[in-house]
């Protein structure tokens, strides 16, 4: 069986005061979760404060993107080994808005994806179809292209240890959610990409997740699909409560 993981992703949300009380309150509310992985991505100023509020609980820190070098003159930006120094273990790469806001491309993830795997980060990997790829029919073919494209390189061992978060474009910041029978079909046929592409034992054991719109009201039935391994949460994840009740999911 393969493990849930509920990450949320705080994107650029919270002044300093609100993250130090979200993570008082939550590291306590979630006390005792320990069958599941939780995580939380806040923006890359507070990392290094979250860590420490969270650490010897069960909530992971993770970043909300990384560079593919470990140094140099790219003002701006910041490397897996800095994230590493600083005890985060998981980061999100190529999420629908750095994508369309920032000309994120599959060949700049895939950049992104090796330098996260170098620096022993673990990736969350996000793919998803636009509007127009859906009215056009052209969803499956735009996922196979994402999965093949920006995961180009990795070994099986590599594949077998991702997180994948399935997030169609058109259910990011808008409150229209894919019906769990629609994510299903989507992630089922993710799962035979990466068998195609890796093998079907490691396809079996790549943890899939959910992203758009995710809500205490949909969370039980997403989570009750087959091949629906976990969520990535925007906005639910930034009150304490609505996210508690998406970690603590039923089922």
């Amino acid at each position: 069986m393969r493990r849930a993981v509920i990450a949320g992703n705080w994107k650029m949300f919270k002044k300093l005061n609100e993250a130090d009380a979200f993570a008082s309150e939550f590291v306590k509310n979630v006390r005792g979760v320990a069958d599941r992985d939780i995580i939380i991505c806040p923006p890359f100023v507070y990392l290094q404060r979250l860590v420490e509020a969270f650490k010897g609980s069960s909530v992971k820190i993770g970043a909300q993107n990384v560079f593919w070098e470990d140094q140099g003159a790219y003002t701006g930006e910041v490397s897996a080994p800095m994230l590493k120094s600083l005890e985060v273990t998981y980061v999100i790469i190529g999420h629908s808005e750095r994508r369309q806001y920032f000309a994120e491309t599959d060949e700049t993830v895939n950049r992104r994806l090796i330098a996260a795997l170098k620096g022993d980060l673990r990736p969350i990997v996000c793919i998803g179809e636009t509007l127009t790829d859906r009215e056009a029919g052209n969803i499956l073919a735009v996922l196979e292209t994402q999965v093949r494209n920006g995961l180009k390189g990795l070994s099986v061992a590599q594949a077998s240890n991702l997180i994948i978060a399935y997030e169609p474009m058109w259910a990011i910041g808008t409150g229209k959610t894919a019906t769990p029978e629609i994510a299903q079909e989507a992630h089922a046929h993710i799962r035979k990409i990466l068998a195609a592409q890796f093998g079907a034992e490691a396809s079996e054991k790549t943890i899939i997740q959910y992203g758009g719109s995710v809500k205490p009201d949909n969370i039980d039935a997403l989570m009750a699909q087959k091949d629906i391994d976990g969520a990535l949460v925007g906005g639910a994840s930034l009150d304490g409560a609505s996210f508690e009740r998406i970690v603590k999911f039923r089922g």
